[in-house]
């Protein structure tokens, strides 16, 4: 069989090229340090890397929406903390100011300690997040959630409704609160055992005016009361405590499910760099032997051998 100069030069260039072509992907591979540089390499394993990504993005997407829920959570749970105190000294000059011995002017001055005391309570009834939504106005974010009139009545004008935020795929959690959850009122018995309620700030208001008035009734009536106000912001706080908790465990569970995913991602689309080094080193000295051989086989020539 007869071997042309120009079949022996196409033939060899062509293995070259190949061998080049390679050599290029490999280093490529390893310069980016992954297996699949196009999705035209590998269409199952491009399309598995994408899946991969999307479900990592989506767990990172939870992961956020679980920091602002924990932010706002533990600012509900300051913000009860401290109304929590001030109830713990209302009782106690409710406390003080039903004792006999004292004067009406030692009353006046301790309801206006009290009174002190209950506006503090009020702004912190009416406080924000960092985003500037309130945190105990239900799903009205945007408006105070206590009004007071011109007499200095407060009314709850939020609404009951609770907001539920994703955080998981089969994991819902809430987002808010009402006023009326957190600062819960009382229900009072008259005379005649009829029933009848009274909003948490009305409760605190008719105490100080009892106090101011050295009505004993009104006095007495406003140290149960006391007990029963500081009861339910506990209650609410230890509901903010147990969604803490929650959000604490999600995120446990969105960073075992991330490092899960991860992992197989990194089996997937990451290189094995020793072998790829071993490999671009073989077909670098496969170069490299194509380039020599051709060189020598292009200088042979019949005169060489004609003596």
């Amino acid at each position: 069989m007869k071997i042309s100069t120009s079949y022996l030069f196409d033939r060899s260039v062509k293995q070259m090229s190949t061998v080049q072509t390679d050599l290029a992907h490999t280093q490529a591979q390893v310069s980016a340090g992954k297996q699949v540089l196009n999705p035209s390499d590998a269409p199952d394993q491009a399309a598995a890397i994408q899946r991969l990504k999307t479900v990592l993005a989506k767990q990172d997407s939870y992961a956020k929406t679980l920091t602002t829920v924990k932010a706002r959570l533990e600012g509900e749970d300051t913000t009860l903390k401290s109304v929590s105190n001030l109830l713990i000294r209302a009782k106690e000059i409710s406390v003080q100011a039903s004792n006999d011995t004292l004067s009406s002017q030692n009353r006046q001055a301790l309801g206006v300690e009290l009174k002190a005391i209950r506006d503090q309570m009020f702004s912190l009834a009416n406080s924000k997040d960092s985003n500037g939504n309130f945190y105990f106005s239900g799903s009205r974010l945007k408006q105070p959630p206590f009004a007071q009139d011109a007499l200095g009545q407060a009314t709850y004008q939020g609404d009951q409704t609770r907001m539920y935020v994703q955080v998981g795929d089969q994991r819902s959690i809430p987002l808010n609160r009402s006023g009326s959850d957190a600062f819960v009122g009382v229900t009072r018995t008259d005379s005649t055992g009829q029933k009848s309620n009274r909003e948490f700030f009305g409760a605190i208001d008719d105490l100080i005016a009892g106090i101011n008035s050295s009505d004993h009734t009104a006095m007495k009536q406003g140290v149960n009361e006391m007990d029963a106000l500081l009861n339910g912001v506990n209650l609410a706080q230890a509901n903010v405590g147990t969604d803490l908790n929650v959000v604490d465990q999600q995120n446990q569970v969105i960073d075992d499910t991330k490092l899960t995913l991860k992992t197989t991602l990194s089996n997937v689309e990451d290189l094995d760099m020793a072998e790829a080094i071993t490999k671009m080193n073989k077909q670098m000295l496969s170069l490299e032997a194509s380039q020599s051989s051709f060189a020598k086989i292009t200088q042979l020539n019949l005169f060489n051998f004609i003596k």
